[in-house]
């Protein structure tokens, strides 16, 4: 089993920046994708980023060139920066986790409003 913690989340002002950690511990896989999803509300989840054991980062159009994806592999840590924070990004978001052979995680999620 893993378990996974997101932190990070906030109020934030338009245009302002946060960065989310997750933290996973447990039955930890050298081999993996973390990523972050993220649901509004009224909305489905969706993709905001993900990162690979080999570093090969993908995004969602929506925050390409605002968000950043990040590891560490020492600390089993994986951040997402978000820069130029829009009203739209306003979401719960939640960190995952799939190893090789299929299992897969997920955090609490943290709270981000996007607000003034």
């Amino acid at each position: 089993q893993v378990q996974l913690v997101e932190s990070g989340g906030g109020l934030v002002q338009p245009g302002g920046s946060l960065r989310l950690s997750c933290a996973a511990s447990g039955n930890i896989f050298s081999i993996y994708t973390m990523g972050w999803h993220r649901q509004a509300p009224g909305k489905q989840r969706e993709l905001v980023a993900t990162i690979t054991n080999t570093g090969s980062m993908q995004y969602a159009e929506s925050v390409k060139g605002r968000f950043t994806i990040s590891k560490d592999d020492v600390k089993n840590m994986v951040y997402l920066q978000m820069n130029s924070l829009t009203p739209e990004d306003t979401a719960v978001y939640y960190c995952n986790r799939v190893h090789s052979g299929g299992s897969e995680y997920w955090g609490q999620g943290t709270q981000v409003t996007v607000s003034s």
